[in-house]
């Protein structure tokens, strides 16, 4: 039996309860050691709740029996703070984005090269069954050549910065918080991308709270990220398509990711979630099928790229969630961004390879007769 990856996790803001449950309860690989943050309340209270240890940064670092750091700190603690654990010889797994400029993000890439350390980076939903699903249905040419695909999300952050402020900050908007779960799962099933052109927008940047039962109840504030992005991508396969992220809207019930192929149309779930429904139009069908999926992790599998990261470690791989696939995606925002200031197309200049695909049919028994999909050995396996 490999040996377990002993593994802490720096920051127990909301994200931290579905990491920590999950890095418990479902990785075999993962040893979960303890937790840190800037709040001590916080840290005691996450490590009681959990059975590990509560520590600081400081600590963490200084063991080293711990290997694996998964950073879930804000976006703009992200550079800083994966950027002193590289240092400190730890390999690391962070919550999107890889950092929050394309500078800062190529810089944690050579460290990590220099250290000779992993690091990897959330979104990890490409990781699940829905996204898997998606990507057999397009290698087995059930769709022909992907020709195009659209990409719609929509939000009202005008009520959801009421609730949590660190929507109108640097790092929360639109694109760069939610839109790249689409981004990420477009390239996972894609490929890289060649060009990218687009606008990108804040919406009327001054701000009044307006909810009398808050305590900051007509104060004002400042939106300090993006609401509003539209793009076009080119993908060196040579599918093109857009993207719209928005928040000055409401909630569409129905995300809406198609890619769009030469004998079909694939229709995608909520990137932002593992699981949900993957429905095809074949050409001279009526009717969609609603394709039936045989991979795991369809539930809320947050830290699934992490573990597959600690497995990586342990088999001398590159992890799926990779560093190179994080920084292809921040480009891709990055490039919407730039084309919108500059009014010209932007040509990409990183580049990925992309993740082999978990595999189908992974099962154990889990008692007489009754089989379930075995998730860790799916995970392990390389092609």
């Amino acid at each position: 039996m490999l040996k377990k990856v002993k593994t802490a996790v720096v920051g127990c803001g909301m994200i931290s309860d579905i990491y920590l449950k999950n890095l418990r309860s479902m990785f075999s690989i993962i040893e979960l050691a303890g937790c840190s943050s800037r709040s001590m309340e916080k840290v005691e209270q996450k490590a009681a709740q959990y059975g590990i240890k509560a520590m600081t940064i400081e600590e963490i670092m200084a063991d080293d029996s711990i290997e694996l750091v998964i950073n879930l700190t804000t976006p703009t603690a992200h550079y800083a703070v994966t950027k002193e654990l590289l240092e400190s010889e730890k390999h690391v797994y962070t919550e999107k984005v890889l950092a929050l400029e394309l500078d800062q993000a190529e810089d944690l890439i050579q460290t990590a090269k220099r250290k000779q350390l992993y690091l990897g980076a959330a979104p990890d939903t490409f990781l699940g069954s829905a996204a898997q699903t998606a990507r057999f249905i397009l290698d087995s040419g059930i769709i022909g050549e992907p020709t195009g695909f659209t990409a719609v999300l929509n939000r009202d952050n005008r009520v959801g910065a009421e609730f949590i402020p660190y929507l109108a900050e640097a790092g929360g908007g639109i694109g760069f918080d939610v839109g790249i779960y689409y981004i990420s799962v477009l390239n996972f099933i894609l490929g890289p991308a060649r060009h990218v052109s687009g606008m990108m927008k804040t919406r009327n940047p001054k701000r009044t709270h307006f909810l009398p039962s808050k305590e900051d109840y007509c104060n004002t504030y400042e939106m300090k990220c993006e609401n509003q992005m539209a793009g076009n991508i080119e993908y060196s396969n040579g599918a093109v398509g857009t993207v719209l992220f928005n928040s000055e809207s409401i909630m569409n019930p129905y995300p809406e990711l198609a890619i769009y192929g030469t004998q079909g149309i694939m229709y995608l779930s909520d990137p932002d979630a593992f699981g949900g429904n993957v429905r095809v139009l074949q050409r001279g069908q009526q009717e969609m099928i609603n394709f039936p999926s045989n991979y795991g992790f369809s539930d809320n599998s947050r830290g699934v790229g992490a573990a597959d990261l600690a497995w990586a470690i342990r088999q001398g791989r590159e992890p799926r969630a990779s560093k190179e696939m994080a920084y292809h995606s921040l480009e891709i925002l990055h490039g919407i961004a730039g084309s919108s200031k500059s009014g010209k197309v932007y040509e990409m200049k990183s580049g990925f390879i992309q993740p082999a695909p978990l595999p189908q049919g992974y099962q154990k028994q889990t008692h007489f007769g009754h089989f379930e999909a075995d998730e860790e050995a799916a995970l392990a396996y390389l092609r």
